[in-house]
């Protein structure tokens, strides 16, 4: 199961220093001018967890393997993209692809770099890029909505069940709303119809604020204002140096923390975009534990034990019996299965089980 995040920005934010550095890679080309990426770079990272080394411990497990997250860095996208300006044909077709976006906002100052538009604004970066994303999508829905409602005349039932969700969509575009703010009016059934749709709007959105070195810890008045921005619009947003990222990407571990204590940074901002990116497509992990080794694994936030069990293998899916479960702090507090077994904290659970953030499972099934 993969989830991928796009990263996605003007050119000249810090989009390809920033994938370099969460990928620890020299993949990404990173220059001054535009368009210096040209073809998505993708990267997969792991989701730092704290969780995955005490339970590894407690196990005592010869491999720890973390879930991970896929970041795709995607070529700046410049105004009149929709219109097949720059390189925006290719980027609209490579932001589809994508699970979510990670929308890199310049909060920085430095006439050596220069800025697309001749100013620093992020607000106004990130409202270039959401009206060509909305501009894309109207287009897109304005010429399927015409068929499809040939369609549901004729009581055609999957068409039945797009129209509403479409007329609703071309409503907010039309208010100049992003898809996304009608996520939370409609019905689990609508929002399955809503992602096979595949908007470019739909899809939630994190603003990351690159700022300059010395506003690291604190973030500046820029960062503020997109801050603001994502809270209107129930968007998440992060302040991150990526210069900074960049200099840590190089240094070990015993470097890396003499490092941030001198910038004042408690984690590596890439830590908590990850972990932002993570949450941002509403998805959780559960751990599988044993001498072998201890893993993390990845399911959307509400997945049942079946499913958790199928992101392993598929026949576990299929054949399930039930889950061995124990959460992650009785584990932890009572050291390990057996003496939760004991306490009476490890417990059978079936097909309708919701899995919880952090759950020690072990899976029952015939093939």
């Amino acid at each position: 199961m993969g989830f991928r995040c796009g990263i996605v920005g003007l050119p000249n934010v810090g989009k390809s220093t920033l994938f370099n550095a969460l990928t620890k890679t020299a993949a990404a080309q990173a220059a001054n001018y535009p368009f210096c990426t040209i073809e998505p770079n993708t990267g997969d990272v792991a989701v730092p967890d704290s969780r995955l080394k005490n339970i590894a411990g407690i196990a005592k497990s010869a491999n720890v393997i973390p879930t991970r997250i896929t970041f795709v860095d995607i070529a700046g996208l410049v105004r009149g993209a929709s219109k097949g300006e720059g390189l925006g044909n290719q980027f609209l077709a490579n932001i589809r692809e994508v699970d979510a976006i990670v929308h890199v906002l310049r909060c920085f100052e430095d006439e050596d770099i220069a800025h697309v538009e001749g100013k620093i604004d992020p607000v106004a970066d990130a409202e270039t890029v959401e009206t060509e994303l909305m501009i894309a999508d109207l287009e897109s829905l304005e010429r399927r909505v015409v068929n499809t409602r040939k369609k549901a005349t004729g009581k055609d039932k999957e068409a039945l069940a797009q129209l509403p969700v479409m007329e609703k969509a071309l409503e907010a575009l039309n208010d100049g709303k992003p898809v996304r703010t009608i996520v939370e009016d409609l019905d689990p059934e609508d929002r399955r119809t809503l992602r096979a749709l595949n908007l470019l709007t739909s899809k939630p959105v994190l603003y990351v604020c690159n700022v300059a070195e010395n506003d690291a810890a604190t973030g500046n008045h820029h960062a503020a204002d997109v801050a603001k921005m994502a809270e209107s619009q129930g968007a998440g947003a992060v302040v991150i140096s990526a210069a900074i990222e960049a200099e840590i990407a190089q240094l070990d571990e015993a470097e890396t923390s003499e490092f941030l204590e001198t910038m004042g940074l408690t984690e590596p901002g890439l830590d908590r975009l990850i972990r932002a990116g993570y949450d941002l497509l509403d998805l959780i992990t559960y751990f599988t534990a044993g001498p072998k080794e201890t893993r993390a694994w990845t399911v959307h936030n509400g997945a049942k034990a079946p499913q958790a069990a199928g992101v392993i293998h598929t026949d576990f899916e299929k054949g399930f019996i039930r889950a061995q479960t124990i959460a992650y702090d009785d584990y932890v507090t009572l050291g390990g299965e057996v003496p939760a077994k004991d306490a009476g904290k490890a417990r059978d659970e079936g097909k309708e089980y919701v899995v919880a953030d952090g759950d020690v499972m072990l899976f029952k099934f015939n093939v």
